[in-house]
């Protein structure tokens, strides 16, 4: 039996006492079917009522002690089965040997299962890192460019200009987009935890958006905060991006806030047109794009799910509050507690 999770559920005992009256049932029937026959032979020699009740108790008597010791073995069998199962990725090779042909063969399938199942993981962590190296080359290729682009492009400031540049800035995040989920999906150790100066990683993320800002004319709002945070400079500022990225993208007017409570909590709040109540507790999963990016049609649904796993690594907690046609806050909570050694 399993509950949720996956975890293993305990047991009653009368569970077990009823497993195991099902699967001897037919060795039971069996026996009741001898005993009956015996009965009627007795019955027909008109044998002596005292004498036949004494050897159905001494029957009765040694079939309990038999069957209790069956089932203690039959018990810690399956306990043990049990204990093999919670650890099975690291106990195959250590299960009981079998007792009947049946369960040597249930073994040998599983075995055979384990062997097919590892050469499977095998190929597939070898496609996963080939195909990490060849999207990790791919971005820094296309990066040169991208750069020549742009250095073309800074060459004249002409409205066309402007708004070619802002098309290849959004060019630059989706591929830097791609890298980040191929990262965070592949599970690797790519982090650096130390104590970090909050306003220094936030203001690399206004300096990366500054032209965006200007170009929707949308009003920045930030004092700056000198708090040491416990992070990893990459990950929190990517996070920070996003985030950011999101705000200019749903804010045709008004102003965007970064604010830090003193419970250390990051708050990027922007009077953009707000997400609907039903599409709120949905926004960090993968592929959601809800009413809003459905209208958009360009909205990915990967940005704030990238954001929730990032946060999630860091040990961070992001949360989303709303009001359509209000604005949007995305509060990203940095607090750690320390730990004293006693």
């Amino acid at each position: 039996m399993r509950g949720a999770g996956g975890k293993m559920k305990q047991e009653k005992w009368y569970a077990i006492v009823g497993c195991y009256l099902k699967q001897y049932r037919f060795t039971a029937l069996l026996f009741l079917a001898f005993a009956g026959i015996f009965a009627i032979i007795f019955s027909l020699y008109e044998l002596e009522t005292e004498a036949v009740w004494y050897a159905s108790g001494l029957c009765a008597l040694l079939a309990a002690v038999v069957l209790s010791a069956h089932f203690f073995f039959y018990w810690k069998r399956h306990q043990e089965c049990r204990r093999i199962t919670r650890n099975v990725q690291i106990m195959l090779d250590q299960l009981p040997g079998p007792k009947t042909l049946a369960e040597a063969d249930l073994q040998e399938m599983l075995k055979e299962q384990r062997r097919i199942l590892d050469a499977a993981l095998t190929n597939w962590h070898t496609e996963r890192q080939e195909s990490m190296d060849y999207y990790t080359t791919w971005v820094h290729q296309i990066k040169t460019p991208i750069s020549v682009m742009r250095m073309a492009l800074e060459s004249e400031d002409t409205e066309e200009h402007r708004e070619l540049s802002a098309q290849l800035f959004r060019i630059e995040q989706y591929v830097e987009m791609v890298l980040s989920y191929l990262r965070l999906g592949s599970g690797s150790s790519d982090y650096v935890f130390r104590e970090y100066d909050l306003d220094g990683i936030i203001k690399q993320a206004i300096h990366k958006y500054a032209p965006q800002f200007v170009r929707r004319r949308i009003r920045l709002a930030y004092q700056p905060v000198h708090m040491p945070v416990l992070t990893d400079e990459k990950w929190l500022l990517f996070i920070i991006e996003q985030i950011l990225s999101n705000s200019i993208k749903y804010t045709r007017e008004g102003s965007v806030t970064i604010t830090v409570t003193p419970e250390r909590v990051l708050k990027i709040s922007d009077t953009g047109i707000g997400i609907a109540p039903e599409d709120l507790p949905r926004i960090f999963e993968k592929g959601f794009t809800g009413y809003n990016g459905r209208s958009d049609k360009k909205s990915t649904g990967l940005g704030l799910y990238l954001c929730k796993m990032a946060a999630y690594r860091l040990s961070h907690k992001i949360s989303a509050q709303s009001t359509p046609g209000v604005g949007t806050t995305i509060s990203l909570d940095l607090h750690t507690d320390k730990l004293q050694v006693e």
